[in-house]
């Protein structure tokens, strides 16, 4: 197995740095290409409006299970 074969591979654990590489520039390409002051507006009246509710709950679920996962 190459040297790069090997770093394709290889478990980064905690800290991966390649997941948080592609995350960022996924973050960016986002804002390039996006409206995020329009999707920010229609988060904020999701929130006030009839969903709003099922929304925050399902925010908390999410937390819940991340501290789950962080026993």
């Amino acid at each position: 197995m190459s040297k790069s074969e090997k770093r394709r591979t290889k478990n980064e654990g905690e800290g991966n740095r390649t997941a948080d590489r592609r995350y960022r520039e996924g973050v960016r390409e986002h804002i390039r290409e996006s409206d995020v002051e329009s999707e920010a507006k229609a988060a904020e009246e999701a929130l006030a409006g009839k969903e709003g509710q099922s929304l925050r709950e399902a925010e908390e679920a999410g937390k819940n299970r991340a501290k789950e996962s962080d026993r």
